[in-house]
């Protein structure tokens, strides 16, 4: 009777070997109603490949007939196997909440275990690292070795000082090359004279802005501009004089017309550097001899036979890596006052 109303569904009753298969289904595993299913699916399809060679060739009829069957056969074991599933998921479902309330208890009281052997482990190798560095400590001052905080201090301090070192020795290298040993030359020098060196840009123009310069202090304004083009002008003008004495920068050859006037063109209009053919223009253009100073030659005067004021630059061969520069210089004696006073000239002549 137990079997029996088990097994009753609806207003049907199922016999009594069909109950007992219910139960054993009842009691499947997950696993094994997987492993059922994929044979349930298997046995279906050696089914359908039955019935699609019983069809006879050519027979539409029978054809459709078996088509309808197999649809039928995958329709009912695909809503029987899911109906199992379904019965299998609620089953699951309530022996999981009856298995997680019958074990949480358990389980807080676990993780509190765990969390209270942890705590007592970390303080027990907290005080285990307090023990061993006092330990170390008191091993250091005993034995007069030094501990790895103060090999650290010592480490950083000693590469401090090397690095001092090498400033050290830089700063007397700076002071022993090229450079600095042409400047001092060269300060001692205007200091000799009772000058000073004033700076100028390295842009190209220094050999003109430093003639603009000593032409500022005699009351005379020209621009760096208007004495290019000057330069320029004159050198047109006198073309058999300096063509001589210009040649092609990798060739050697002496520039031909074209060459030389595409040189004149470059005078005035770009920031081409000048040098000994422009100095020479620009004294005949100006009529003033012009005085170039440097730290290991005596003083070279240009255009000594003119009878304007000599103006004074000074020629640098090692102040900058990209190679020559002019500077101009100022008396050493010059006040504040005596400049303001030429600047007032030169701003009443460019107002004028």
């Amino acid at each position: 009777w137990r079997v029996i109303s088990y097994c009753y569904s609806g207003s049907n009753m199922a016999s009594h070997g069909e109950c007992n298969n219910q139960i054993s289904l009842n009691n499947e595993s997950q696993e094994d109603l997987v492993t059922r299913h994929k044979k349930e699916r298997k046995e279906l399809q050696a089914q359908i490949a039955k019935l699609k060679h019983s069809v006879p060739k050519g027979d539409k009829k029978k054809k459709k007939d078996v088509t309808e069957q197999i649809a039928q056969l995958e329709t009912d074991l695909e809503v029987q196997q899911n109906k199992e599933l379904q019965n299998l998921s609620t089953k699951l479902e309530v022996s999981s909440h009856i298995t997680k309330e019958s074990t949480s208890q358990s389980k807080v009281d676990e993780i509190a275990k765990i969390d209270e052997i942890a705590q007592i482990d970390e303080i027990a190798k907290i005080d285990e690292d307090i023990d061993k560095d006092a330990e170390e400590e008191f091993s250091n001052q005993t034995s007069g070795k030094k501990s790895k905080a103060q090999k650290r201090r010592d480490k950083k301090q000693a590469k401090g000082k090397e690095r001092e070192e090498r400033i050290k020795v830089q700063e007397i290298h700076n002071r022993q090359g090229p450079r600095q040993q042409e400047m001092f030359k060269i300060k001692a020098l205007l200091k000799q004279r009772g000058l000073k060196l004033y700076e100028i840009p390295a842009d190209g123009n220094c050999m003109y802005s430093s003639i603009s310069h000593q032409l500022s202090s005699l009351s005379s304004k020209l621009s760096i501009d208007d004495l290019r083009q000057k330069t320029a002008e004159y050198l047109r003008l006198h073309r058999d004089d300096f063509l001589p004495f210009l040649t092609h920068p990798d060739t050697g050859d002496v520039l031909s017309a074209d060459e030389f006037e595409k040189y004149c063109d470059k005078t005035a209009k770009s920031p081409a550097w000048g040098g000994q053919i422009e100095l020479r223009a620009l004294s005949e253009v100006l009529q003033v001899p012009i005085e170039v100073l440097q730290a290991d030659t005596s003083p070279h005067v240009i255009g000594e036979n003119m009878q304007g004021k000599p103006i004074t630059l000074v020629y640098h061969r090692h102040v900058y890596r990209l190679g020559e520069h002019y500077n101009s210089i100022l008396p050493a004696e010059l006040t504040v006052s005596k400049m303001m006073r030429m600047m007032t000239r030169r701003m009443k002549k460019i107002i004028m």
